[in-house]
């Protein structure tokens, strides 16, 4: 799989978003845009990704509609990420335990609160953050983590902000409600 990187400025505390794409679809995302990546050359591909990237960030759409290129998930990873992607829309929050039981992959018998961890660990391993929303997973008892970067929890905090999940602070730098 060949990916070419659109870069899209965002008023995010961890700065501009990446988004990998291919033939197929944005294949991957990413919030750390530091090191060299093959740019995109496809100007309709860019376009469309800054576009609804932008107007996602604007406030004046809830749902990005880009094609996603599945490629980078598998399994059971892949089963769940397509569960949250479908069913915790624009607004709408979900524990790691409900997203485990919802997603139908841990049937089996396990110790308690393996599959809430094991869905945790599968959205710190989400290949398309804010297209696969797993920012709307959260902690039963608070926000849960966000990646290990300095900025993973404000950045997820700004995103529940900007979608209405929580309310905005004094410093809010979001779009006007």
């Amino acid at each position: 799989m060949q990916l070419s990187w659109v870069t899209v400025p965002t008023p995010l505390p961890s700065g501009p978003m990446r988004f990998g794409v291919t033939g197929r679809g944005v294949a991957a995302a990413s919030y750390l845009c530091d090191t060299p990546v093959p740019e995109c050359v496809d100007e309709r591909r860019a376009d469309a990704v800054r576009a609804r990237v932008g107007e996602y960030f604007a406030g004046s759409r809830r749902e990005l509609e880009l094609p996603i290129d599945w490629s980078l998930a598998a399994g059971p990873h892949l089963a769940v990420l397509r569960c949250l992607t479908a069913t915790v829309g624009w607004g709408r929050t979900i524990t790691y335990g409900e997203l485990a039981a919802r997603s139908g992959v841990f049937t089996g018998p396990s110790e308690p609160g393996v599959p809430a961890r094991t869905v945790g660990q599968m959205m710190g391993a989400n290949p398309l953050p804010l297209l696969v929303p797993c920012h709307r997973v959260v902690a039963a008892d608070g926000l849960g983590g966000f990646g290990g970067a300095w900025h993973g929890v404000e950045t997820k905090r700004w995103l529940l902000t900007l979608e209405g999940v929580l309310p905005p602070t004094l410093d809010w730098s979001g779009p006007a409600a």
